[in-house]
């Protein structure tokens, strides 16, 4: 029998901010050049849904769009490091992820789709980023270190795991468990079914009209969070769920485990990744910290809890 001689890799594997930003950048403002092509052929689903990406067991999908005369999908290999774009009629194109730049990377994609026939047209500046470089003109971002685009894409399918599984007891409506690549986070969101107050906007580089309807209604979210080192930012990776519209005395709530914390303001429920990614249990910790903010959040904004608990007979 032939033992394999790879590599062991570290199911919950080391993600230090500071040791991977510049590559973090990049996939960031790449994920948008994809994340924007989805979006620019795909019909309208509520709250955005129709534009994020998924996890896959290689890395990210924008699972199948349409175009005009066939259906294509584009996937980011973190194995292979490569982006495959994939038609129905059996031709591809693949590009070799390594270090350049954000325009480099946005005309190498561009050219792919015309050469597949798949012509497309995107707004090329940015979401949710500020400044933002329109991706046509972003020299600055270029950094792609292969280990740590697979060290992300690792956290993330076993972030996906758990929240897949979290979802599941939840018979209210609730997102798909989904990659937004403006926020630059993965993500599910549970609904009351309610209406909520207008939200203010102001989102950087993202029109008012698409906050607005993506808080239409109460929602808890939970997600996974990489870090970042702006002023006031969570500097670090992290779990973390937030109750919009923030209701009173949330921060008072208890969080499990007791590592997890509330920002302080009260309105963002954190559990470090550090905290947890060496535990013998991750995934019951995690799974205990996704239940007790969502707790905290019904329990605080009123929600009928019994009505949205799901279990098979």
């Amino acid at each position: 029998m032939k033992v394999s001689t790879a590599p062991q890799r570290t199911v919950w594997p080391a993600l230090p901010f500071a040791e991977w930003k510049e590559t973090c950048a990049t996939l960031h403002m790449w994920t948008q050049i994809v994340g924007k092509i989805r979006l620019s052929l795909t019909p309208w689903t509520n709250h955005s849904w129709h534009v994020t990406l998924y996890v896959t067991s290689r890395g990210l999908t924008t699972s199948p769009i349409p175009s005009a005369s066939s259906i294509f999908q584009i996937d980011f290999d973190f194995i292979e490091h490569v982006l495959r774009i994939q038609s129905d009629n059996g031709l591809e194109k693949i590009i070799r992820l390594a270090p350049k730049s954000v325009s480099a990377f946005y005309a190498e994609v561009m050219r792919a789709l015309g050469e597949l026939n798949l012509p497309v047209e995107i707004k090329t500046t940015p979401n949710e980023v500020d400044p933002a470089i329109p991706f046509e003109k972003d020299e600055k971002h270029a950094a792609y270190d292969p280990e740590y685009a697979n060290r992300f894409w690792r956290v993330l399918l076993q972030s996906d795991r758990v929240f897949k599984e979290f979802r599941a007891d939840f018979c209210g409506k609730c997102s798909p468990v989904h990659f937004f690549w403006g926020s630059f986070d993965l993500a599910v969101t549970r609904f009351s079914g309610r209406r909520a107050p207008q939200h203010p906007g102001g989102v950087p580089h993202l029109p008012d009209s698409v906050a607005r309807e993506a808080y239409s209604h109460e929602v808890i979210s939970f997600g996974f969070w990489f870090g970042d080192d702006k002023p006031d930012s969570v500097a670090a990776p992290a779990f973390y769920s937030y109750t919009a519209p923030k209701p009173d005395g949330l921060g008072k709530e208890p969080l499990q485990p007791e590592k997890a914390f509330w920002t302080p303001d009260g309105g963002m429920a954190l559990l470090m990744y550090d905290d947890i990614r060496e535990l013998s249990n991750p995934r019951d910790v995690i799974l205990d910290f996704l239940e007790s903010a969502y707790q905290a959040g019904a329990k605080r904004a009123n929600w009928p809890l019994t009505d949205f608990v799901w279990r098979p007979s």
